[in-house]
């Protein structure tokens, strides 16, 4: 039976469930061992797995994120954890150009199932330089797979799925949803890649978005409802591969569509949701489609600020009404 578990428990059980269903995997970060997480994603993982499956790792993520591309080459499954998405920026040589790129590079002869995983996104006043959204930057890379769970039982199936994956898949958690509760059932599933999952029906705007922002296109489309507008959200699961097959469906019924990424806007995964609408559904669209994205600046510290750069309720409201022509 479903039970309300916590963000950080259903990511948790999808690593120790796989760890305990394969002994290839292991979990190897920062502080994930002995400090049982920086988030305490991994309570209770070395007492149940020792020292040689849940691994802390100095603060290197070069290091041993290439460490753990070479034990996967050599056959195992690790789960890499950053401690923050942010910190990835100094593996990206191992991350971009090893990982996805080994399978091609070596004629079919090794594959790469190793997950990376860790918070990302801006919402904590971390400031700039550890509030990236790495997701518009690392999807450019063919070879990988991505995928941003928006809740508890989507981190755990996602997470299982990309653990018995024979690719390199990014996993993007965010922080700000670590503690949030939701029905996850026991035991094995998984939510398979390239599903995208309609989070409410409607049928006169669809609302596209991934992750923590579903939150706010939910909030903005009960809002817009008690307005008289019925709108779709749809939660896309997985950037890479991307279901832009249920995106087009939706859009072909509404006639109109916001996409919300909490990227930067220029050449970000919002911007190419918008082309690939634009080339599918140019006879469909009675209006273009409008973006809701981060500010084109720095993260701000100060929490005001913050919050006024990162897609909203009311931001996604306003593009709502401006798009269907009812501002």
């Amino acid at each position: 039976m479903p039970r309300s578990i916590e963000f950080r428990e259903a990511i948790r059980e999808a690593m120790c469930e796989e760890m305990r269903r394969d002994a290839r995997v292991f979990l190897l970060g920062e502080e994930v061992a002995q400090y049982q997480g920086a988030y305490k994603v991994s309570r209770g993982m070395l007492k149940e797995f020792g020292p040689r499956r849940v691994i802390d790792a100095p603060i290197s993520e070069n290091g041993f994120s290439g460490l753990g591309i070479g034990a996967a080459m050599y056959g195992l499954r690790p789960i890499i954890e950053f401690m923050s998405w942010s910190f990835s920026l100094v593996a990206a040589d191992q991350i971009l150009n090893n990982a996805p790129k080994m399978l091609y590079m070596s004629g079919g002869q090794f594959p790469i199932p190793i997950v990376f995983r860790g918070n990302g996104g801006a919402g904590g006043q971390l400031g700039s330089t550890h509030s990236w959204c790495v997701e518009s930057m690392y999807a450019n890379v063919p070879g990988l797979k991505m995928a941003i769970p928006f809740d508890a039982y989507d981190a755990k199936g996602l997470l299982k799925t990309a653990i018995r994956d024979d690719n390199p898949v990014f996993v993007l958690e965010s922080e700000r949803l670590l503690s949030v509760k939701g029905e996850v059932p026991e035991g094995d599933y998984l939510v398979p890649f390239g599903e995208a999952a309609i989070r409410r029906q409607g049928t006169d705007c669809t609302i596209v978005s991934f992750g923590r922002p579903l939150y706010f296109c939910l909030e903005a489309a009960e809002s817009l409802a008690a307005e008289g507008i019925e709108c779709e959200v749809i939660d896309g699961r997985t950037v890479r591969p991307l279901d832009i097959e249920t995106i087009s469906r939706s859009v072909a019924r509404t006639n109109y569509c916001v996409v919300v990424d909490e990227s930067w806007p220029f050449a970000s995964i919002g911007a190419e949701l918008a082309a690939q609408i634009h080339v599918l559904n140019f006879d469909d669209l009675d209006n273009h489609v409008v973006r809701v994205q981060a500010d084109d600046v720095p993260a701000p510290y100060a929490y005001n600020l913050e919050q006024e750069m990162l897609p909203n309720a009311r931001k996604i409201c306003e593009a709502v009404r401006a798009v269907t022509y009812a501002a």
